[in-house]
């Protein structure tokens, strides 16, 4: 299923300079004249929560000051550290064969990603998805012992696997789902390879605006914010809007994680719409990756 997101005023004001310069008589230009980046390894969680009208998620909206999606409505995440690949990671869940296996990956990746979704999950908003063992989880990170373990965190001063080990918890891998895998375009400058997971907040936790990269952070019925992203008032880049919509379709966290997946590798490209001579982002939906990935190089705007 082919599906187009227009380049609108609204959205592309959100984006990267060189998006912007896209919309513009110098779009033919920039194609031509900007290199490919070769996209960094991320992860991020789609938080998710019961509320009266369905599944609610845990979105941040991104600071103006960021290089990259600058005032975007984004889950949690971020890119891969080195140390997110720790071979000693306490563990509890599926076996890394089983992870590799539903994200087409190694196994050395998977847990990888997984570490850093982890992670990224409690350095931005406060949650942990780790316990004693494989049947608990940790009902309470808020106080300043917790605080200043999340502060190392996000120093780099303590790895992910250091403080399970120290606290004599184990990270809960089977409290996420793998949901997608969506690659950056190639004609940004700042390109991510990104698997996206979806969580239940866990029971006794909340999840907490906790600065950093953000300016603001709330839940938010998945039906509101594409709502509000249908009106111009919520900034949403196509994987989270594709992926809101996927959870509003379910009418309960719990649902969202019994659905079945198929994760494959999502690249979007440019293409002009012929009616109005516009720009849009075109993504292949089609087995989740299964199509192709448009033009050759990427860098053409496909007619």
């Amino acid at each position: 299923m082919l599906r187009d997101f227009p380049l609108a005023a609204r959205v592309a004001g959100h984006a990267t300079a060189f998006v912007r310069a896209l919309a513009d008589e110098r779009a033919e230009c920039l194609q031509r004249k900007t290199p490919t980046t070769t996209p960094r390894a991320a992860a991020t969680v789609a938080l998710l929560r019961d509320g009266a009208s369905g599944p609610e998620a845990f979105l941040l909206r991104r600071a103006a000051s960021m290089a990259f999606a600058a005032r975007m409505q984004v889950f949690p995440g971020g890119g891969l550290d080195p140390r997110d690949s720790d071979v000693d990671l306490p563990w509890a869940g599926p076996d890394l064969g089983c992870w590799a296996d539903a994200m087409v990956v190694e196994p050395d990746q998977a847990a990888g990603l997984l570490c850093a979704a982890v992670r990224e999950l409690f350095e931005e908003c406060g949650v942990l998805l780790a316990g004693p063992d494989r049947s608990t989880v940790v009902s309470d990170v808020t106080d300043s012992s917790w605080e200043n373990d999340r502060q190392a965190l996000l120093g780099r001063s303590l790895a992910l696997s250091e403080l399970l080990r120290r606290r004599g918890l184990v990270l809960r891998s089977d409290l996420l789902r793998p949901w997608a895998h969506w690659c950056t375009p190639v004609f940004e400058p700042r390109r991510y390879d990104t698997w996206f997971f979806v969580a239940a907040l866990p029971p006794g936790q909340r999840a907490r605006h906790v600065g950093g990269e953000a300016d603001h952070a709330d839940w938010l019925p998945a039906r509101a914010a594409l709502e509000g992203a249908a009106r111009g008032e919520v900034a949403l880049m196509p994987p989270t809007q594709v992926t809101l919509e996927e959870v509003a379709a379910h009418p309960d966290v719990a649902s969202v994680l019994a659905a079945p997946r198929r994760v494959g590798r999502v690249v979007p490209w440019l293409a002009r719409v012929p009616d109005d001579d516009g720009l849009v982002i075109r993504v292949d939906l089609d087995g989740r990756g299964g199509g192709r990935p448009g033009p050759a190089s990427g860098l053409e705007v496909e007619a």
